[in-house]
């Protein structure tokens, strides 16, 4: 069974200042770059070995600049010092934990439990106070203290009477005389 070495990596195997660029899958050469910025290309299905520079004549014909083949192929791009740049993974992730996160609130935004405030208010003058039981409606209340839907709509500015919570603070009119 073999062991890994460092001595396996480019910066061991390859001369001082070459970089690997890129690999073409079609042709099976790997591309390298020199410190001038020069493109290098090895031999076909060999990792290392000799190589021979990529002249710009080649790709005069395709009318493409000298970086890019006929056939689209080009290096990864490097930067000025000759390094590959890379993307992190969690560029690439980023977008995911993001849907994620949003998903998460909003399904908390709308499954998770309604905190209604309980009136404060004290009820006007000539009305008292009523708490919503389970079943109970606009209507029926009404009914049941003598006194109009329309009057205790006004007392009750913003009720809503098609959804009335359970120990919900309302204020009933007295009867109509």
């Amino acid at each position: 069974m073999s062991r890994w070495t460092q001595y396996e990596e480019d910066g061991y195997r390859l001369p001082e200042g070459m970089t690997r660029i890129g690999y073409d899958s079609d042709t099976g050469r790997y591309r390298f770059r020199d410190k001038d910025g020069s493109v290098w290309e090895g031999s076909e299905g060999a990792e290392y070995g000799e190589m021979r520079k990529v002249t710009d004549d080649e790709d005069v014909e395709s009318g493409q600049p000298p970086h890019i083949r006929s056939d689209g192929y080009s290096p990864l791009p490097a930067n000025a010092y000759g390094t590959i740049r890379q993307s992190s993974p969690y560029r690439t992730l980023f977008p995911f934990f993001l849907l994620v996160a949003v998903t998460l609130l909003l399904v908390f935004r709308l499954v998770g439990p309604i905190h209604t405030q309980p009136s404060t208010k004290p009820c006007p003058e000539g009305s008292s106070d009523y708490y919503i039981k389970s079943g109970d409606t606009c209507w029926q209340i009404t009914k049941t203290y003598g006194c109009t839907l329309d009057r205790m709509l006004d007392v009750n500015s913003g009720l809503n009477c098609d959804v009335l919570r359970v120990g919900e603070k309302i204020c009933v009119p007295y009867p109509d005389k």
